[in-house]
């Protein structure tokens, strides 16, 4: 099983991650999680913390000369602006936050939550979804992510390659896949920012090149689109989770939602073993399965919760009515939100690789992937 658990305040002293199940023989590449980290730093309508940090990754167990040893993998990345012993309690929970509940369930104090809850710690989750990527890639496994709305402007991705999508986001300042929008999607973050107020979206994850099997039917907690489902929903003010078509899926009529089965002789070699589909409203998941087309998964961020404007709220040591406290903040991290998503989902997906094709070695996983592929086609 690869799995990861994550450690860190936003403002301590660094963050962790600890990868468990993680296959030996992976050369890996430090500079490419690094480029990933700086990505998440990225976007318009970032906050000033952005130009205190500069994140990197440090691998601190599980390689030796670059190659991973299949024993446990420590991530680190620093916090620059380290000064948690330095800061000074809330008294004023936020609205949106988990400031309030959080107190109240662990007895305790508004910055023991919300140290923990920021979405900083995204960052090694990032770092994780980078090394789980190079995984992917042994087997011509591609992602990306990328925004398709801010505050309710819409930005149609459009087609290509993996690497010709990623050459588009790369060109746009909001990371989405049509830079000509990027005017009018920064001109709204601009006037969202003047009335002191913050703004969410959407964003896409596309991955390319995986096999069918991928997860299973067997059981509710092993099915690959419930586990996508709770990785996305798990990062830091996601509200919402689709899967192809999604929610448009339940407004439509099963013949116009349902992707019809073809065969192209042509494309037996390939991963999808010639079975192809007009259409991909399935999003490349049946049954809990990955069935040999993209797989599509998007996430509707809320606006961020700390806004320059506070909203109403109270005092916890009197419970008199006040304005909220105001930590330094983003006006929109939509951007951000597009490479943290892609990497948490394809976390899951190397572990679903993991789980079918055994995860001792890079060398035995590539072959059973060639083995079941051989079998496949007799199918």
């Amino acid at each position: 099983m690869l799995r990861y658990w994550t450690a860190g305040e936003s403002h301590g002293k660094a963050l962790l991650a600890m990868l468990d199940g993680f296959p030996a023989g992976l050369n890996v590449d430090t500079a490419m999680i690094d480029n990933e980290l700086r990505l998440r730093q990225g976007g318009y309508g970032r906050g000033g913390r952005q130009k205190l940090e500069t994140d990197t990754v440090d691998i601190l167990t599980g390689i030796w000369q670059g190659v991973t040893l299949g024993s446990p993998i420590a991530l680190q990345v620093i916090n620059s602006d380290y000064k948690l012993e330095r800061l000074k309690e809330l008294e004023r929970p936020r609205p949106g936050h988990g400031d309030l509940t959080g107190a109240i369930k662990y007895l305790g104090t508004i910055r023991g939550i919300l140290e923990r809850a920021s979405a900083r710690e995204t960052a090694v989750r990032v770092a994780a979804g980078a090394l789980a990527r190079q995984l992917l890639l042994q087997f011509g496994v591609e992602t990306i992510g990328y925004v398709v709305e801010v505050g309710g402007l819409k930005i149609a991705p459009t087609t290509g390659s993996i690497a010709e999508l990623r050459a588009r986001r790369d060109q746009s300042a909001i990371y989405s896949l049509d830079p000509t929008k990027d005017g009018e999607a920064t001109a709204l973050i601009d006037q969202i920012a003047e009335e002191g107020d913050t703004v969410g979206g959407v964003v896409e994850v596309r991955i390319d090149g995986l096999p069918f099997g991928l997860g299973t039917h067997a059981q509710w907690d092993r099915k690959l689109d419930g586990k996508i489902a709770q990785a996305v929903m798990a990062v830091q003010a996601i509200k919402g989770v689709e899967i192809g078509m999604g929610f448009e899926a339940a407004r439509l009529k099963g013949s116009q939602v349902h992707d019809p089965i073809q065969f192209d002789p042509a494309q037996r070699e390939t991963p999808n073993l010639g079975y192809v589909r007009p259409t991909n409203n399935a999003g490349g998941l049946e049954a809990g399965m990955t069935n040999g087309q993209p797989l599509i998964v998007r996430a509707a961020k809320k606006p961020i919760s700390t806004l320059r404007k506070p909203l109403e709220s109270i005092r916890m040591d009197t419970k008199e009515a006040h304005r909220a406290n105001y930590e330094r903040s983003d006006v929109c991290a939509i951007s951000a939100a597009a490479i943290i998503v892609e990497h948490v989902v394809a976390f899951e997906v190397a572990a679903a690789f993991v789980e079918k094709f055994g995860g001792d070695s890079v060398i035995e996983m590539k072959a059973r992937y060639d083995l079941f592929q051989k079998l496949a086609r007799e199918v």
